[in-house]
């Protein structure tokens, strides 16, 4: 049965397969815990398990969490939000990096100052299968990183990494993509080398392309393609992402598409009033209530809605 914060459940049901409930800067948290966005836990749990409330209400059963390492993952609050909620949430493993690695494993490892020995892998294993630090929430999810520089060295190291996890454990792989520079090939490739099977690999934010060979190709060769950007529309406008699910779904592709948005329950990162002045409608909402019925007006079937939503989540996990 897949993992969630809260144990393992019998079936996810509707699922967002790329989300954040929060996500946190710790060092700023620390040194300054009076900036303006403030953090107090309990508050925030309160108030991302409301939204969370309303998704359900919406139609959907769980959301995939993919905060991991640098992106300010931070366990024993979305453990308080899994609480006050009845939506099933999904933790994951990895390291978010575009370019170098943090220093703890920058100055350590293969090719690294010191050199010794890499302890990625043995770092995420045991997120999988004995939980994230002393919560005891297992992760069921790995996630790595490249984009716009490409497959740099800290990158690969923690798509070879993530590799060495998969093969130990059978965790399914989902990535951050550069779309726009046909990315996820190159992650697949890597991958593939490396022994892991796409068929259990989600390759992330493929839905910002409105390329549909190289969203084809990427599903020829095995993967899932993340279509989880729906509201962040400076990248892909509703419009596109919208037809191009549609289009993929008409070619036959719904077995291969998951849905989501990438949003955030809190995110310090961002000022909230900017980012809901300019994306209106990036939030866990946008899926069920304008998504959805968009595709249908198009020819999108419900068959078809229920495999990207609730069948390949499905597999997935499985």
């Amino acid at each position: 049965m897949p993992e969630t914060v809260n144990g393992p459940v019998a079936d996810l049901g509707a699922t967002l397969m790329h989300e954040h409930v929060f996500g946190l800067s710790p060092e700023i948290l620390w040194n300054w815990p009076d900036i303006p966005e403030g953090w107090e836990l309990e508050t925030r749990a309160r108030e991302a398990a409301a939204k969370l409330d309303a998704v359900k209400a919406a139609g959907i059963d769980t959301i995939v969490d993919l905060t991991v390492v640098g992106l300010g993952r931070y366990v024993p609050a979305v453990r308080r939000v899994a609480e006050l909620t009845t939506v099933n949430i999904v933790a994951a493993t990895g390291l978010y990096t575009y370019d170098a690695l943090p220093p703890y494993f920058g100055n350590r490892g293969p090719g690294s100052l010191f050199g010794g020995q890499d302890r990625l892998a043995e770092f995420f294993v045991r997120d999988l299968t004995e939980g994230i630090g002393r919560t005891g929430v297992k992760a069921a999810m790995l996630k790595c990183a490249s984009d716009h520089l490409g497959m740099t060295k800290g990158c690969e190291r923690v798509f070879r990494a993530v590799a060495e996890a998969h093969l130990e454990t059978g965790a399914p792989i989902t990535t951050h993509s550069h779309s726009a520079s046909r990315g996820g090939l190159d992650q697949q490739k890597l991958l593939a080398s490396l022994g892991v099977d796409l068929g259990r690999t989600v390759i992330g934010h493929a839905g910002d392309s409105t390329d549909l060979a190289y969203l084809e190709e990427l599903v020829a060769n095995g993967s899932y393609l993340g279509m989880d950007r729906f509201g962040i529309e400076t990248i892909s406008p509703f419009e596109d992402r919208v037809a191009v699910v549609a289009a993929m779904c008409e070619r036959g592709h719904a077995g291969r598409m998951v849905l989501s948005h990438d949003s955030y329950c809190f995110n310090d990162r961002f000022d909230a009033d900017v980012v809901r002045r300019r994306h209106p409608n990036y939030h866990l909402l946008h899926v069920p209530r304008d998504v959805l019925p968009e595709l249908r007006g198009r020819g999108v079937t419900e068959d078809q809605i229920h495999q990207m939503l609730v069948g390949n989540p499905r597999r997935i996990f499985a």
